[in-house]
């Protein structure tokens, strides 16, 4: 071993001692400054650890682009490339050994072929930087990736690097103090815009080449791959459309859009003057909605992306496919419909769908009964009017103001209409018998562990226990004047 092995062996078995003292209770005893004391310290020595880390991933790059393939280090060691050795080597994960090869690169002394001449590195700021301890492998990646695309001049590129491993350092001509790796690759990101003689259209032309998107089929858990490249502004687009959806309103009242209602002396505008008794009845104590929507950040994007959907295809401005506006078709068998038993079956698709994504289906949209022969024959075709129409909407989304499930903030406009009594088993398409509901919890009415009743035509919710534990039946809207009226029917002296 050399003198540079044994160094690092006994400073490893030397931080080992330390690494077992600080967890066997070592800085539970301490107090917060000696923990954050600790922790800068601790973050020094990780930096240096990478310093070494890097340099040695240089060497073996260096070592390998002078050999012939047989006499490579990944060759010998049974790699197939300098990705999987420095992972064989360090038990890091892939983007991880990406990282360390990218920084390698970055400050990298090459020989030179020819001469055997060891020549300067790409960023030899940042090279200082690292072997200070100032700066770790994520804040040289931020810097190279900034620059990976080329088209700086050499001077021009050590011009950057010098000022932004003084920033790295704090010694830079803001005199700030030392910024972190994310305020790093904003500062070498603004410096290489400022560098590059060709602007953002070269980039422009690699993104609209690289653009795509596609589908995948369906795989053994029952969903469906998604993958692709965005262009930025169509990305900017898709995020906005999420935040229409997903994005609560500070004073919790959804927004409502205009509608047309008949006014009549000692009536509010929603008609509620006769809900005073619903209203007083409110239980002030009833559970908080905080907590009532238990879906993770990418689940409600998945939601919110299907109800963005099935808005763009209600609203007549999409092309038309075989003359009639995109329309979602599964087929499923009346009688299974209606017991909830057996499959559904979408176009194209020889997997089969549950019977509950098809009631979903059914239940915000048209029912077209066919039926056939015993020989296939189509005897008859009729469709069920079952479609709430633009009044009847109006009406419910005065009275429901949103999604009528606590905790969901899904406006109005984006909610489709449920048959509280369902369709199939005679609820009738009137306003006494549909309530809004996103699309997420429109789908999982029957199996959220939420129940929805209309008690003299309002609609009431119970919760499962562990947002209420009585499990009782509450009134619910999301309708500012009907809360409003709630409010005076208890107050009424003010």
């Amino acid at each position: 071993m050399t003198n540079l092995g044994a160094a690092l062996a006994d400073l490893g078995d030397a931080l080992a001692g330390v690494v077992a003292a600080a967890l066997d209770d070592g800085l539970r005893a301490c107090d917060d400054a000696d923990v954050l004391s600790a922790l800068a310290v601790a973050s020094h020595i990780q930096r240096g650890a990478e310093a070494i880390m890097v340099e040695a991933v240089a060497q073996l790059r260096d070592r390998d682009d002078l050999r012939v393939h047989p006499d490579r280090a990944t060759t010998r060691y049974g790699c197939r490339n300098l990705g999987e050795l420095v992972q064989r080597a360090t038990r890091v994960s892939g983007r991880s050994a990406a990282d360390l090869i990218t920084a390698a690169v970055a400050v990298q002394r090459s020989t030179a072929p020819s001469t055997g001449e060891v020549l300067p590195p790409s960023f030899p700021g940042m090279r200082g930087a690292l072997a200070a301890g100032q700066v770790g492998v994520d804040a040289v990646v931020a810097v190279a990736s900034a620059f990976r695309r080329g088209g700086v001049g050499r001077a021009d590129l050590l011009a950057a690097d010098e000022e932004l491993a003084a920033a790295a350092c704090g010694d830079g001509p803001d005199a700030a103090g030392p910024v972190t790796a994310d305020e790093l690759r904003a500062l070498a990101q603004v410096w290489a815009a400022y560098l590059d003689p060709d602007g953002a259209e070269p980039v422009e032309a690699r993104a609209l080449r690289k653009r795509g998107l596609s589908v995948g089929r369906r795989d053994g858990d029952g969903l469906v791959p998604v993958r692709g490249h965005l262009l930025p502004e169509v990305a900017a687009q898709l995020q906005l459309g999420f935040d229409s959806v997903l994005n609560p309103r500070g004073d919790g009242a959804p927004v409502i859009g205009p509608c047309f209602t008949e006014v009549r002396a000692g009536a509010t505008i929603d008609g509620s003057a006769g809900e005073a008794g619903a209203g007083a009845d409110a239980d002030p104590s009833a559970p908080s909605e905080a907590s009532a929507d238990s879906r993770t950040r990418t689940q409600k994007q998945h939601d919110a992306l299907a109800v963005l959907l099935t808005a763009a295809a209600a609203s007549g401005e999409l092309p038309t496919l075989g003359g009639a506006a995109p329309t979602l078709v599964v087929s499923v068998r009346e009688e299974d419909l209606a017991t909830g038993r057996g499959y559904a079956h979408l176009p194209g698709d020889d997997e089969p769908i549950s019977i509950t994504a098809a009631r979903h289906v059914a239940c915000a949209g048209a029912v077209q009964r066919v039926v056939l022969g015993d020989d296939g024959r189509i005897v008859s075709l009729v469709t069920l009017d079952r479609v709430f129409n633009h009044h009847q909407r109006r009406a419910i989304t005065v009275r429901d103001g949103g999604c009528l499930i606590p905790g969901c903030q899904v406006p109005p406009q984006w909610c489709e209409i449920h048959h509280v009594e369902e369709y199939s088993r005679g609820g009738p398409t009137h306003t006494d018998n549909g309530v809004l509901l996103c699309w997420f919890h429109h789908r999982t009415i029957d199996t959220g562990g939420w129940q929805v009743a209309m008690i003299g035509g309002v609609p009431y919710v119970k919760g499962p226990y562990w947002w209420d534990a009585e499990v009782k039946w509450r009134p619910a809207t999301k309708s500012p004047t009907r809360l409003s009226d709630r409010l005076r029917a208890r107050s009424p002296g003010r």
